[in-house]
């Protein structure tokens, strides 16, 4: 049914002349009213079970909503200081003229104009043209705004497949209505809060998604922990190469601002690179929404074109957080072997797995001192080890721990990323060790830290906690930790595997069996004697010792 058209060229003003609200729903949103709303909004094109099929419908409308409320909300505070709506609309269009042509920072952070704001879209009618409008006002909103392209114009809500809308007008509406249930303005949630809901939404669309869910999501737990073994520095810089939704570098920096609530203005600077485009665009998404407007990312494949440095050469940075894809087989020798920037002189790895290409490119990214901290298949630190055959990884992994670059290694529990079972391991590395850690690597084996839940487990605060308290004292503890010398690797054939080197379960006991026939021998002797030395007292007493029948036995 179509809805009644209203102007959608001015904000209201009351009675009174100030601007009204946009909308009624005006309550302050909290996390869990914000996760509810926008899980139900998601739900509604379809249905729970077929919602992360549409997360790219959806996230970009969660997205606009914020920028069009918070517009409003800057707009009204102009309107306010000048006292005349018209009077503060030409001066915010004049500078926003302005800051096109010159590129200048303008003094609204994002200008949406009223032809195409959330109430223009609500308010247009689900007449066959829905879709091609939302697609028009978000393409326009963009174009206004150069930090939003690649972002928030890069789905088409009027596509077609095999003929048929991807998401007709109906639906389209439906989810339009349910976002605008409440408002996401500047006194309606804050950037921490509502990122924190739109993290939340991006696990529920992982949860449905399986095997491709790995693209995009890091869970949840596995990124406090990182965060926890980096523990950034105020006016550091942190790096994620393979960066998805941004969740890693997100963690870092609320963590350092939970550690340092007055000094926000030193927190570290976020870099991401993200090859997928649809994947890059939720992650600005997301920086926009925790408001961190001094991130920068880059879009492309970054081992073929890092986003960051000058010409041919690569950018360093205090930390690298990151997840990569496993055992990526898109690279061959001599794609290794003419790196221009210099990245993989410890090794080229095997054209099916590549693992350490990425450590060595996260190596090369690290300032002297600094440190990464790395999610990888658990075989990237065990295979090859005890094989008499030549094997490219083990050479490698070998080089790297005779550089002493390998600060520690924690197996996870299994079945925490959607992509897999597999446990993973997190890989630590140090551009530069410390004195007293030098010679040493900490093994970590946190794989019994987990609750089951669905669809899968999770690690527990208790374990992020341990894990973080072992590795900061730098202490080997029963049952979770050891700290072993480079010999002992050597020894061990540069086999890094926690589980190889930290029992966790009770080791069971196994006795010989000569020991237990002796026993069992010695036990039947001690009832002999028991026995005699009963019947020789009945004996004193007049009285015989009565056998007793089995109660199984029949007859006499």
């Amino acid at each position: 049914m179509a809805r009644r058209k209203r102007n959608n060229n001015t904000i209201g003003l009351n009675s009174t002349g100030q601007v009204a609200p946009a909308l009624a729903e005006d309550a302050h949103l909290d996390i869990s009213m914000l996760e509810t709303w926008l899980w139900d909004a998601a739900c509604a094109i379809r249905g729970a079970t077929d919602a992360p099929k549409f997360k790219d419908f959806i996230l970009p409308l969660v997205f606009f909503k914020r920028l069009s409320d918070v517009f409003e909300d800057e707009f009204a505070a102009h309107v306010r200081e000048y006292g005349d709506e018209e009077l503060a609309r030409t001066i915010v269009e004049e500078d926003l003229a302005h800051s096109l042509k010159t590129g200048s920072t303008p003094i609204i952070r994002f200008y949406v104009p009223g032809d195409y704001n959330w109430r223009a879209i609500r308010n247009h009618g689900a007449d066959g043209r829905l879709g091609e409008f939302v697609t028009e006002s978000l393409r326009e909103v963009a174009r206004l705004n150069p930090d939003l392209q690649g972002v928030l114009d890069i789905k088409d809500y009027n596509e077609r497949q095999s003929g048929q809308r991807t998401l007709d007008d109906d639906r389209l509406g439906a989810l339009i209505e349910v976002l605008s249930r409440h408002r996401l303005g500047l006194e309606n949630a804050e950037p921490d809060i509502l990122g924190r809901a739109y993290e939340y939404l991006l696990r529920k669309f992982a949860e449905g998604q399986g095997q491709s869910a790995g693209e995009f999501y890091t869970p949840k737990e596995v990124g406090d922990l990182i965060a926890e073994l980096i523990d950034p520095v105020p006016y550091s810089t942190i790096y994620d190469p393979a960066c998805g939704s941004g969740g890693l570098l997100i963690k870092a920096r609320l963590l350092y601002e939970r550690r340092h609530p007055d000094e926000r203005s030193r927190a570290p600077r976020l870099w991401g690179q993200e090859l997928n485009p649809v994947t890059f665009a939720m992650a600005k998404m997301n920086m926009f929404l925790h408001d961190y407007t001094d991130s920068s990312f880059a879009i492309g494949d970054t081992f073929r074109k890092p986003g960051f440095g000058p010409e041919g050469s690569l950018m360093q940075f205090d930390y690298v957080v990151a997840n990569p894809m496993w055992n990526q087989d898109n690279y061959d020798d001599a794609f290794y072997e003419n790196d221009s920037f210099n990245r993989f002189c410890s090794g080229t790895p095997p054209r099916s797995s590549a693992d350490w290409g990425w450590v060595q490119h996260m190596f090369a990214s690290l300032k002297d001192g600094g440190r990464a901290a790395v999610v990888l298949d658990t075989g990237a630190v065990s295979r090859g080890s005890g094989s008499r055959s030549s094997n490219r990884e083990k050479a490698i992994r070998q080089a790297f721990v005779e550089a002493d670059a390998i600060e520690g290694v924690v197996l996870l529990p299994e079945n925490l990323f959607y992509n897999t079972t597999a446990p993973g391991i997190i890989l630590l590395l140090r551009k530069g060790k410390l004195e007293e850690r030098a010679g040493q690597i900490l093994l970590v084996n946190a794989s019994n830290y987990f609750v089951k839940e669905k669809p899968k487990n999770a690690l527990t605060p208790e374990g992020i906690a341990a894990v973080a308290e072992v590795y900061q004292k730098w202490e080997t503890r029963e049952k979770l930790s050891r700290i072993i010398t480079l010999d002992e690797v050597r020894e061990a054939d540069y086999n890094l595997s926690p589980s190889q080197f930290v029992e966790i379960n009770e080791r069971e006991k196994h006795r010989p069996i000569a020991e237990i026939l002796a026993d069992l021998e010695e036990a039947r002797a001690e009832r002999e004697r028991a026995d005699g030395e009963l019947a020789e007292m009945l004996s004193k007493l007049g009285l015989r010792r009565i056998k007793r029948r089995n109660c199984l036995q029949t007859g006499k």
